[in-house]
């Protein structure tokens, strides 16, 4: 392992957020609770950041424009939507 390993890894980390930078603070936290969650619902999205249901459809409207957020089908439950970060 060399020294610049490291940055490199800081690097990516930081070139994966760039995206999300100049978006809403609703769309950031949003983005964060998928990145320590891997796959969660509207509902759960809510419930896990406190905001409103109707600001977080606003936020993973703005991430999924961005290309930051993949969604798909529930297998479950077919008229819920399952979201994951894409960065």
């Amino acid at each position: 392992m060399s020294a610049t390993e490291p940055l490199a890894t800081d690097e990516e980390s930081a070139d994966r957020w760039t995206q999300v930078r100049e978006m809403p603070p609703s769309a950031k936290l949003v983005a964060k609770v998928l990145d320590y969650n891997d796959t969660l619902t509207q509902s759960q999205l809510a419930e896990e950041t406190l905001l409103p249901p109707r600001t977080v459809r606003y936020a993973l409207t703005r991430l999924e424009d961005a290309d930051v957020v993949n969604s798909r089908f529930s297998f479950t439950d077919a008229r819920k939507r399952l979201y994951t970060l894409n960065v």
